[in-house]
């Protein structure tokens, strides 16, 4: 087996802006309801958040918007690009952000993930992850 390359992770610019995007479309993450860019200037613009960009070489391979409310993180827009998947780089994400929570003093990491996605749901439950008995109620402020 291959040795696992490391990514080189740095949180987004501009120049990557349109790649990311790219990389969430390609990874099926973009929903009708969920504007991507708009996302990623609220990211950019928030202290609590960051898009974190993953790189091999020099091609953006993986990226995560992480974020916390002073009391817990979260993960979204997780991605490892379709063509680079199976090499560990989705580990490599999720430590990442992981990281950056921590350097935030965030002490737990919630993350949703749709009921239907089984082989996601497997993914994070290999990293640790415990599906926790709580209900997620949500209410929308704004309209569309």
């Amino acid at each position: 087996m291959a040795a696992v390359s490391k990514l080189r992770f740095t949180s987004i610019c501009d120049a990557d802006v349109a790649r990311v995007r790219e990389l969430w479309d390609r990874c099926g993450l973009i929903r009708p309801w969920n504007d991507p860019d708009e996302d990623i200037a609220f990211a950019r613009k928030c202290p609590q958040s960051e898009i974190l960009v993953g790189r091999s070489h020099d091609d953006i391979v993986a990226s995560v918007m992480v974020g916390h409310d002073g009391h817990r993180g979260a993960v979204y827009y997780v991605s490892v690009d379709p063509d680079a998947q199976g090499k560990g780089y989705g580990k490599q994400v999720m430590a990442a952000a992981e990281n950056w929570l921590k350097q935030q003093g965030v002490w737990k990491l919630n993350l949703l993930v749709r009921a239907e996605n089984e082989a996601v749901r497997g993914f994070y439950e290999q990293l640790g992850y415990e599906v926790e008995p709580r209900l997620c109620m949500a209410r929308k402020l704004l309209e569309d």
